[in-house]
């Protein structure tokens, strides 16, 4: 497989296809299992159907008493993780090798730049439709195991859909590497641009007058297809679109590499033709705030990426607010008519804002997954500077090594605290302008307690960066978000065993906007963080810098 560059590529990507294919597919597998205890009498069926339909936010509630379609509706957004994978592959396929100045090695060889861009692309379009067949293929075993009623062409269908929405993921990604000169940098604004893209999705089946406004978003054309429903079926038009997407975004980034030099970026349309600016001659920057210590400096470089987080995080949990609100009447008479869903009420408190917030913070579960996906990206950039040798000219000032590691940590860690706060007052702000009713100390509980698990994986993500190369260091902190989504969002469903479900962070965040937070909980998840914190600053003072 090192005969060109198309095999080269897709071996590196062996592990990643065999990780994300087979996992999704036991996601879905695994939320199959537990139908059959939901839909036990046609009473519990009934208010199945009813329930999932004020949940319309997250997915369509369609066929969701069937085994696809509940899988379908209860992954919903959460499928969307599988796009982790897709943006870095992208974002890295041309800019990461340029990073690393092996590029010019590469292209040292009689090996047209067409030709590299486009063979290294069409190695992330087999390994998607090899993660594609996998999810594919395992979703229809599950199926078979649990009654389901659609066949293998469906099976494969839907993992053609995930296929092509990560494929659309990785072009966006790709193209947007032309404009910036870090493959982090671009994978950041594509997991951003992802984030807009499914909310803008949401908000026809919030606002059901507003459907034009969701045609704006890629996302709006995978769910027009729901194969595992085989009542709804697939729609070949929609794929169309998302593949059609995916490949002119490819084509254009295949275009802007052949005419550019290698490390530069393409410059903007509104700056071409603009003459540079004479250089003048001027002192070195030495009284420059970000130039006093690492930790200042790692603030200047994360300030950026923290500020269109911090929209995209407080966005969503206000539009969740307002989502609510606008379904908060159909919510309460649900629970009215059904004595299933006033007997959990009353389990954990009552009604009024009890009943607001309990359906409020099965919503709010995806913030803390934003804030996590947040750091393993700042996570990425601290590994990428330490394997390509960054450091080098750091660590040449009288920077002690551990002084480094834990200055790079604190912006992290002030990074991670501004946007649970930026959190906490788009979430009470909306609450108070649609009137809401919460409890607010509830809800700044809920908004903070994110905090320690963004810092319990960021302590993670150090650590295995002492001993795994960057790309390995990502993907193992995917692997370990998607494993505790798993064990927190699925296992309870199947029934688990309380000690399985302590493995995932999740559990002890439980659901604070009904129950609160308890202090212990708080500092064990921050004391984990910080233990792995120390064993990897220990690693990082003892071995060779990119090494």
């Amino acid at each position: 497989m090192f005969r060109n560059v198309y095999l080269k590529t897709l071996r590196d990507y062996r592990v990643g296809i065999l990780g994300w294919g087979i996992g999704m597919g036991l996601i879905l597998v695994f939320t199959m299992a537990s139908v059959s205890q939901l839909t036990a009498t046609p009473q519990a069926r009934a208010e199945l159907v009813a329930l999932a339909g004020q949940f319309a936010w997250n997915a369509a509630a369609i066929a969701v008493d069937t085994v696809g379609g509940y899988a379908m509706f209860k992954i919903g957004t959460f499928i969307f993780l599988v796009c982790i994978w897709a943006l870095l592959a992208g974002a890295r396929a041309l800019r990461g090798e340029e990073e690393r100045g092996s590029m010019d090695v590469l292209l040292s060889h009689p090996l047209p730049r067409a030709r590299v861009a486009v063979q290294k692309i069409a190695a992330i379009w087999t390994a998607l439709l090899a993660m594609a067949v996998l999810i594919g293929l395992v979703t229809y075993a599950g199926g078979q195991r649990f009654d389901g009623e659609f066949g293998l062409a469906d099976a494969l269908a839907y993992g053609l859909d995930i296929g092509l929405v990560c494929a659309l993921v990785a072009g966006t990604a790709l193209l947007l590497s032309q404009f910036m000169g870090e493959a982090g940098s671009a994978a950041r604004w594509a997991g951003g641009l992802l984030v807009i893209a499914i909310v803008v999705d949401m908000v026809h089946r919030v606002f059901p007058d507003a459907e034009w406004v969701s045609r704006i978003s890629p996302i709006y054309y995978f769910n027009l297809s729901k194969p595992l429903v085989p009542s709804y079926g697939t729609n070949a038009g929609a794929m169309v679109v998302l593949a059609a997407l995916a490949l002119v975004l490819s084509a254009a980034s295949v275009r802007l590499f052949a005419r550019r030099d290698i490390g530069a970026t393409v410059a903007l349309p509104w700056r071409r033709g603009i003459a540079a600016p004479a250089a003048q001659p001027r002192s070195l920057p030495v009284r420059d705030w970000s130039l006093r210590s690492v930790y200042a400096r790692g603030l200047a470089v994360i300030i950026v990426p923290t500020l269109w987080w911090s929209l995209l995080v407080a966005g969503f949990g206000a539009w969740m607010v307002v989502a609510i609100q606008q379904i908060g009447k159909q919510l309460e008479d649900i629970v009215s008519q059904s004595p299933f869903m006033q007997q959990i009420l009353q389990s954990i408190g009552g009604s009024g804002a009890t009943l607001n917030a309990t359906f409020l913070s099965a919503m709010f579960q995806i913030l803390p997954i934003l804030l996590m996906a947040f750091v393993v990206t700042q996570v990425n950039g601290w590994a990428s500077d330490d394997e390509n040798g960054r450091l080098d000219m750091v660590l040449a000032t009288p920077q002690t090594r551990l002084g480094v590691i834990l200055g790079r940590f604190a912006a992290l860690s002030t990074a991670t605290i501004f946007i649970g706060l930026a959190a906490l007052a788009a979430t009470l702000g909306a609450a108070r302008v649609t009137g809401l009713a919460l409890d607010e100390g509830n809800v700044v509980v809920a908004s903070l307690g994110m905090i320690p698990l963004g810092l319990l994986i960021g302590g993670i993500g150090y650590l295995a960066a002492g001993w795994l190369r960057t790309a390995a260091d990502t993907g193992l902190l995917s692997f370990l978000l998607l494993f505790w989504f798993f064990i927190g969002f699925i296992g309870r469903d199947l029934g688990w065993p309380d000690g399985t479900l302590r493995l995932s962070p999740f559990y002890y965040y439980g659901s604070p906007l009904v129950n609160g937070l308890a202090a212990t909980t708080v500092l064990g998840l921050l004391g984990v963080g910080f233990a792995a914190l120390a064993i990897g600053a220990w690693r990082f003072t003892r071995k060779d810098i990119a090494v």
